[in-house]
């Protein structure tokens, strides 16, 4: 394992954006837009190692198992804002896509120093979630060393759980103990060191993918509309009548009344629209068809 963090990508000095605080305001922002727009193609170039993640987390979660994020300062709050996206999202179950930081929930509103620097709090993390074989773990670490990152991956692994680590350092690639590792090079940074811009934009663009393809395959999504959603404020009631009229061909007021009979929930309204059925009926044949709407309208 690499000791000495000068070497790591994410550490090193950027020769582009030398003088940088003699430049002017404008010049600043456009070295930054040029930059970050590097992201993306270093994203998508891990996309067969990101497309294996995804087939490992869709198993798990088949299987009745959790996907859990871990990671500390920058990368544990992105983690964490990731799985209590899917809720509201993809009408997942809370427990279901979880987040660890290391320094707990104070850590997400501000930094706690020392606490990614445990191993062992990060395997005590993973055990307390009681992690076994079902469940498949996300490590996020920029550099790739964090020891309480590390001490949860060798802990989820010891425990049977599936792992991936998703680094933005090549140099501890080969260190990188997981089952798939993703690794979006990025490059130095602007402020030499500051991984919650590029590295923290990579890693964003990562587990935004790992979730949505994962929901996709999981039938949580009918053709490009985000049919589990649950109608639970007035924003979701507004997309889940949207989402109703656009499938169904109905009018608004139509739509609202069907939600209302299938308890917010966009696809079983659709669902009783098509097959003309009841709630408890509808809710029946998505079970059968495993939950995929395009498949229970056909059957």
């Amino acid at each position: 394992m690499l000791k000495d963090r000068s070497s790591l990508t994410t550490e090193k000095r950027n020769p582009r954006s030398r003088r940088l605080d003699r430049r002017s305001t404008i010049e600043i922002v456009d070295l930054i837009s040029a930059e970050d727009a590097r992201v993306a193609g270093a994203v998508g170039r891990e996309r067969r190692a990101i497309a294996r993640a995804v087939d490992l987390i869709v198993e798990r979660l088949r299987r009745g198992g959790r996907l859990i994020y871990v990671g500390a300062g920058t990368s544990g709050r992105l983690g964490v804002l990731d799985a209590a996206e899917c809720p509201p999202t993809f009408g997942t179950p809370p427990r279901m896509v979880q987040g660890i930081i290391a320094g707990g929930r104070r850590a997400l509103v501000r930094s706690v120093e020392g606490a990614e620097d445990r191993p062992e709090d990060g395997a005590a993390a993973i055990r307390r979630r009681r992690v076994g074989a079902k469940d498949i773990v996300v490590g996020i670490a920029a550099c790739g060393i964090t020891p309480f990152v590390r001490g949860a991956l060798r802990e989820a692994r010891r425990n049977g759980a599936a792992t991936v680590f998703v680094i933005c350092a090549p140099e501890v690639k080969r260190f990188a103990i997981a089952d798939v590792v993703i690794n979006p090079v990025v490059g130095p940074e602007v402020v030499t060191g500051s991984t919650r811009m590029k590295a923290g934009t990579a890693t964003k663009l990562v587990l935004n993918t790992l979730t949505t393809a994962a929901m996709v395959r999981l039938g949580k999504v009918y053709d490009n509309l985000m049919v589990d959603l649950r109608a639970t404020n007035a924003k979701l009631r507004d997309r889940a009548e949207r989402i109703v009229m656009a499938v169904t061909g109905l009018g608004r007021p139509q739509a609202r009344t069907l939600l209302r009979k299938a308890r917010g929930w966009a696809k079983v309204a659709i669902l009783m629209h098509f097959r003309k059925v009841g709630f408890r009926e509808a809710r029946r044949r998505l079970d059968r068809s495993g939950g995929f709407l395009r498949g229970a309208i056909e059957k």
